[in-house]
């Protein structure tokens, strides 16, 4: 189960590009990882703090999915970041 409260790590950064996309770049590995418009936005709210609740809440209401799949979405793209070592959980 995802934590309620997920955190970006200090040696990621983030960089938006125009039309919605970035990337993350992992200091550490030297690793970099391509965000869709959700991903980013998803990773915007951890960089803000926000809870898995609130998340779900800000994509359900951005795509207009129910809050449901909105969760599986937002739990799948965490899952991904945590192994990567990309956020604490």
């Amino acid at each position: 189960m995802i934590e309620t409260s997920t955190q970006s790590r200090d040696h990621v950064v983030c960089t938006e590009f125009e039309g919605g996309e970035g990337i993350l770049v992992d200091l550490n590995t030297k690793r970099y990882y391509q965000l869709n418009e959700t991903a980013l936005l998803i990773w915007k709210a951890l960089e803000n703090g926000r809870t898995l609740e609130e998340i779900v809440n800000e994509v359900s209401a951005q795509y207009a999915v129910e809050p449901g799949h909105a969760r599986q979405s937002v739990e799948t793209l965490l899952r991904s970041l945590i192994s990567y070592r990309l956020v604490d959980s």
